[in-house]
């Protein structure tokens, strides 16, 4: 299997168990956005709690220049780990929330 088709399904069925994942509290709900043509990986949160609007995206995830960038993370755990775990080497994946000169820090791609 071609690699970067490798990890669009990885990323994709990651962003799926987090979406499977039930709020406690108030009527939230997860939502995977795919654009598998372009890259871009989305998991949404929106809803209701309380009075109060909730909507905003949870994780957000490119592929580019054939490594997976990570532009945002709002997990507890970091979905980094969990691409990781699942076969994606940390070589290859980009933490782009981080900014550039602290890259080169991280155990992950640059």
């Amino acid at each position: 299997m071609d690699t970067l088709e490798n990890y669009r399904q990885i990323i994709q069925r990651v962003l799926e168990e987090y979406a499977a994942i039930p709020y406690a509290y108030g009527d939230i709900r997860s939502e995977v956005i795919a654009d598998v043509k372009g890259d871009h990986y989305l998991l949404l949160t929106q809803g209701w709690e309380k009075n109060k609007r909730v909507h905003g995206c949870l994780i957000h995830i490119d592929i580019a220049d054939g490594k997976v960038w990570i532009q945002r993370d709002g997990t507890e755990q970091g979905v980094a780990n969990e691409l990781v775990a699942a076969g994606i080497p940390k070589n290859r994946i980009v933490l782009g929330f981080q900014p550039a000169d602290i890259r080169p820090y991280t155990e992950f791609a640059v």
